[in-house]
């Protein structure tokens, strides 16, 4: 799918069929938990970066299924919290209320996340999704240069964060991720020009309805 594909779908799911977004985001998260936990294999130390948008939302869905497992990551936004509006802050809202600190992010905290980036096992980039059109700019861009630079093995969901979701062109910075986790169906940018480069392997999962 382009990403215009991707956007068209998901209005059909939420006006035609009435899955919300809560469903999606859930199901999302849900998988990418999964296989972060596959990765880990036992290992407990995770960074989670997410966006103040919907894929920062299926990180958050992503952290709470993680503690479930019992392991409670280092969840980081990439803004501040009140920044973070509809179903996204409804699961940012959970992850607070089960007292997993949300670590806001700015210009400020990136010597801290520096210092801790190379304790964790596993990153997950939850940062930017396929609505992507302009290049990255400010904290995401930092912080993808960081998440670049760590020896951990990184997740992608939905797609790298910085890869253009239906040319495959990086825009500006890209996440390199060793896996991506891609919803409903891949991405055109995938497969395209950087793409393949940036994606790792790629696994495709369903969120509970037919594409």
């Amino acid at each position: 799918m382009t990403a215009k594909a991707a956007k068209a779908l998901d209005e059909k799911l939420k006006k035609d069929i009435g899955i919300s977004v809560l469903v999606l985001m859930e199901n999302a998260g849900r998988s990418l938990a999964a296989e972060g936990l596959r990765i880990l294999n036992g290992k407990k130390d995770v960074a989670l970066f997410c966006g103040k948008g919907n894929n920062g939302g299926d990180g958050f869905v992503c952290a709470r299924h993680l503690l479930a497992y019992g392991i409670k990551p280092d969840v980081f936004l990439a803004g501040r919290i009140s920044d973070v509006q509809g179903e996204a802050r409804a699961n940012l809202n959970i992850l607070r209320k089960l007292k997993i600190k949300i670590t806001e992010i700015d210009e400020n905290k990136l010597a801290f996340i520096k210092q801790k980036i190379p304790k964790y096992d596993l990153i997950i980039d939850a940062l930017l999704g396929v609505g992507l059109s302009g290049e990255v700019r400010g904290i995401c861009r930092d912080l993808i240069g960081i998440i670049n630079s760590a020896k951990a093995k990184v997740l992608s969901g939905d797609i790298p964060s910085g890869l253009d979701a239906t040319t495959g062109r990086i825009l500006g910075v890209c996440v390199k991720a060793d896996k991506t986790v891609t919803f409903m169906a891949e991405k055109r940018g995938m497969i395209k020009a950087c793409g393949p480069k940036v994606c790792g392997k790629v696994i495709v999962v369903d969120l509970g309805v037919p594409v």
